[in-house]
C-alpha cells in the first residue's frame, strides 16, 4: 500500500499543475515510485516525455488515463513512452488491476 500513497501524491501533485514536475523531487528509492498521468492535465504528454528521456527516471512506470474523447492525446502519450493506456472509466472502476498490470510490464 505504501507504493499506491506514493505514486498518488505524485499524481496529485502533477493533476494540480505541471509546474510540480518541475519541482526537486528526489525520492530515496525510486524502485518504490509509479507516476499516475491524467491526460486532461495541461503538458502532460510533455511532462511525461522528459520524465522518460531523463537517465534517473525513465524506468519509472507510467500508468496514463483519460483523454477519452482525444486520440490525439492518447498517441501523443504512447510516443512519450507512457507504460500502459487506460480509459477513465478503467481507472474508476479497476484502479488495483491497472496498477498490478503497470508495475508488471516494466
Amino acid at each position: 500500500m505504501k507504493n499506491y500513497c506514493r505514486a498518488a501524491s505524485l499524481s496529485i501533485a502533477s493533476r494540480t499543475s505541471t509546474t510540480a514536475c518541475k519541482r526537486s523531487v528526489t525520492p530515496t528509492d525510486w524502485s518504490n515510485v509509479l507516476v499516475l498521468a491524467d491526460l486532461e492535465t495541461k503538458d502532460m504528454c510533455a511532462a511525461v516525455g522528459k520524465l522518460k528521456k531523463n537517465p534517473t527516471t525513465q524506468h519509472l512506470p507510467v500508468l496514463a488515463f483519460g483523454g477519452d474523447s482525444k486520440p490525439e492525446l492518447q498517441a501523443e502519450v504512447q510516443k512519450a513512452g507512457a507504460t500502459l493506456l487506460v480509459s477513465d472509466a478503467a481507472v474508476l472502476n479497476h484502479l488495483p488491476e491497472c496498477l498490478e498490470q503497470v508495475l508488471r510490464i516494466e
